[in-house]
């Protein structure tokens, strides 16, 4: 069974700007296409576990998203990194559907297309619903990027590219 990095986007892949939407706002993080090419050589496969709220709340659309996402995609493969599945909630937590981190259906989904290797995977966020989706499904391996600490994840970093000294 394969193992995969898991990475939230907003905050993680790109800088966090509210309801990120258009190409022309995007702007990737600082060293995550030196963590990513990382992950890779390593034999992980590389998966996008992504809330995206503003479609159910009206600011922007599926397909304003869906074009964003393969932008980002390709600008990856352009680097020579292969995002293996982007998975995302449009719902808004009023909805209290499955798929919202920190529920695990993006999570259950992966491993039923791609059949993770769940507790050897890793998972990467800014937020502790990602690091609780995580733990929920299995991820032992998780790691919270931000000014503070987040006492529920494994790992606690201040630059992406410090998680590369963690594997």
């Amino acid at each position: 069974m394969p193992k995969a990095l898991f990475l939230d986007r907003d905050g993680v892949i790109n800088i966090d700007k509210e309801y990120l939407h258009k190409i022309e706002d995007f702007e990737f993080c600082n060293g995550v296409f030196e963590l990513l090419k990382h992950f890779q050589n390593l034999g992980y496969l590389l998966v996008v576990v992504t809330n995206q709220s503003g479609i159910g709340r009206g600011y922007y659309s599926e397909e304003d998203f869906l074009k964003l996402t393969s932008w980002m995609v390709q600008e990856f493969q352009n680097q020579g990194i292969t995002i293996s599945k982007v998975y995302h909630c449009p719902h808004t937590p009023q909805v209290n559907c499955t798929c919202r981190k920190p529920n695990i259906g993006m999570f259950e989904l992966a491993f039923e297309e791609l059949g993770i290797d769940m507790k050897n995977s890793w998972m990467i966020g800014d937020k502790p619903s990602d690091i609780q989706a995580a733990k929920n499904a299995g991820v032992l391996n998780t790691v919270f990027i931000g000014k503070e600490a987040c006492k529920e994840a494994k790992y606690s970093v201040k630059s992406l590219l410090d998680i590369i000294k963690l594997t």
